[in-house]
């Protein structure tokens, strides 16, 4: 099987690991939501901050894929959100398609799958992991891998919903929060965790398609009469 590397920083800031890990390499690097914080769009429009920048250049320094949590904010709409860079160039940015209650974060639009040198990689933003749709949608969309960067864990609840979903769905997940990274592959086992950051894993791509049938009601149209 080809082997993708994928380095999960779970604390720490992006200059941080910029200074301290300048020797790693991995073909995809995920920050959780601490690596860079709050983002303002009209800032970042305006030269007062680059922290978009910084995460295209470190892609461009590392020639691989990155992915970073921030919480964005346009003309006061926070919204949390992975912006996605590969080297050098900003992919987009992907934001938590559904809102809990009355939540202070917003609800984005739709759900984004990216195509890298290194494969599809669909992103699951923070809450999203409660809504099994979203990781279906990935897995119908054709991606080869899954990623979730989620804030602080909720004892184990993410981490079983990444395993369920990853056999549900039949696509790879990994999960990046705050001091935890976990990996499950399509039989939903468990195929890495640690608490260290950085930390690496190797994931081997798998795809297994089977035909599932089933009898429902519906659908129902009348016969044509004879002509």
């Amino acid at each position: 099987m080809i082997c993708m590397r994928i380095c999960f920083v779970t604390s720490g800031t992006l200059a941080d690991f910029s200074e301290k890990c300048a020797a790693l390499r991995a073909d995809v690097m995920c920050f959780s939501f601490q690596a860079l914080g709050e983002v303002s769009y009209e800032r970042e429009l305006r030269g007062e901050t680059a922290l978009f920048e910084d995460v295209a250049l470190l892609s461009k320094e590392k020639q691989n894929v990155v992915l970073c949590g921030c919480y964005t904010d346009a003309r006061g709409v926070r919204r949390k959100s992975v912006v996605i860079a590969e080297r050098g160039r900003i992919l987009g940015v992907s934001d938590m398609a559904n809102r809990l209650d009355s939540g202070e974060f917003r609800c984005g639009a739709g759900v984004k799958i990216f195509e890298t040198g290194v494969g599809k990689i669909g992103v699951i933003v923070a809450e999203d992991l409660y809504f099994p749709r979203v990781a279906e949608t990935i897995s119908t969309c054709g991606a080869e891998l899954a990623v979730c960067v989620f804030e602080g864990l909720n004892e184990s609840l993410e981490q079983t919903l990444l395993r369920a979903q990853s056999f549900f769905y039949g696509v790879p997940m990994c999960l990046c929060a705050f001091g935890y990274a976990q990996a499950s592959d399509i039989g939903g086992k468990l195929r890495f965790a640690s608490p260290k950051s950085p930390c690496v894993y190797d994931f081997e791509r798998e795809q297994e398609y089977h035909l599932v049938e089933t009898r429902r009601r519906g659908f129902y149209r009348r016969k044509k009469s004879g002509f």
